[in-house]
């Protein structure tokens, strides 16, 4: 590591003054240069909540920068209260300097910066990334886990079988799972729903008469959801609205959304937020989206959560199974720096930058 300091030098950067820099350091490492520079206008000059941290990676002897990671800013709610926060997004080496020490020293330069501006940095890194983030004095949190149910099963059979044979088993699969989540829904009160190609001002009321009581999880401000999905360059995501009476019995107001993207026969559910979100989805918003999902003529919905036992029990009960897993690690800037596998927290896709 010594060695590896004097020839690498982390430096705080403006983002707004190395656009250049940071697109030929993404080039062939990130994504497409088209989707690259229309994710620097999106989540390097118009995030509402301000611009993001950015580390800047120099190789002294030849003066070049070499590597970036920046931390985009997020508002999240924990224990009631409002935490300004960050998620680490883009990080990344060019080839030729690519080892630990270089990415260990850009990440130590990052967490400097968090504890001048956040309380918490999130960090979403693939499995082979972990053992960085553990050197980085981060705790893990707990697993991001992605949950599949299929409503549709012939595209599935077709993969496995002759499609004569396919189509016949995927209709008898279908029905026995339609009457079975009729079953389900039978002692439920219906709900009405609808879908929006925009963020509808509703969620952001339903928000603010729904915020948690104590799970760390992200600050839906209309705002923030608008900046999020309806301006960024990302596929566009829809939003199924769940209509119902309220806990008193009256009216006919929003009580849960699903924002999706559809990728092929998948519905993914990119964010979800209801009613007493803390306690759970409750069941009659799932089987509302299920519905809609099939109607829709999806084959399969996914949902990826890092969220207690109790909130996850609520989408398994409805056919979805975990079929993989990635770690979520945050980092504390202030004491008493009380995090890991117990720590409440309820956060999505929404939570990462892509």
């Amino acid at each position: 590591m010594a060695a590896d300091a004097a020839v690498y030098v982390p430096s705080k950067q403006d983002p707004a003054h190395h656009r250049d820099t940071l697109l030929a350091l993404w080039d062939g490492s990130l994504g497409e240069p088209a989707h690259m520079r229309a994710k620097y206008d999106w989540f390097y000059r118009a995030c509402p909540n301000g611009k993001p941290l950015l580390e800047l990676l120099r190789h002294e002897p030849s003066g070049k920068w070499v590597g970036a990671c920046a931390a985009g800013r997020r508002r999240m709610s924990y224990q009631g209260r409002n935490i300004p926060a960050g998620v680490l997004v883009d990080l990344v080496v060019e080839p030729l300097h690519r080892s630990l020490g270089p990415a260990l020293t850009m990440q130590m330069s990052m967490v400097e910066q968090v504890h001048q501006e956040f309380e918490l940095l999130l960090g979403f890194p693939n499995p082979r990334a972990a053992s960085l983030f553990k050197r980085i004095r981060y705790d893990k949190f707990r697993d991001i886990v992605r949950y599949v149910r299929v409503v549709r099963h012939g595209p599935y059979l077709r993969r496995r079988m002759p499609a004569l044979l396919a189509a016949p088993c995927g209709w008898l699969l279908d029905a026995a799972s339609r009457v079975r989540d009729a079953l389900r829904r039978r002692p439920l009160r219906p709900l009405r729903t609808e879908w929006s190609d925009r963020v509808d001002p509703r969620m952001g009321t339903l928000w603010e008469r729904s915020r948690p009581r104590s799970m760390l999880t992200a600050w839906r401000s209309l705002d923030f959801l608008r900046w999020r999905f309806d301006d960024s360059p990302l596929p566009r995501a829809r939003h199924l609205l769940v209509f119902g009476r309220d806990a008193g019995g009256a009216g006919d107001g929003l009580v849960a959304w699903f924002t999706v993207v559809r990728d092929g026969h998948v519905l993914h559910v990119r964010d979800f937020w209801s009613v007493d979100a803390e306690a759970g989805t409750p069941l009659a918003c799932i089987d509302a989206l299920l519905v809609a999902a099939r109607r829709d003529g999806a084959a399969a919905v996914s949902v990826e959560m890092a969220t207690s036992a109790q909130r996850a029990a609520s989408w398994q009960s409805r056919g979805f199974v975990a079929r993989n897993a990635r770690p979520v690690f945050g980092y504390w800037s202030a004491p008493p720096n009380v995090v890991g596998a117990d720590t409440d927290v309820h956060l999505t896709a929404v939570d990462e930058d892509e």
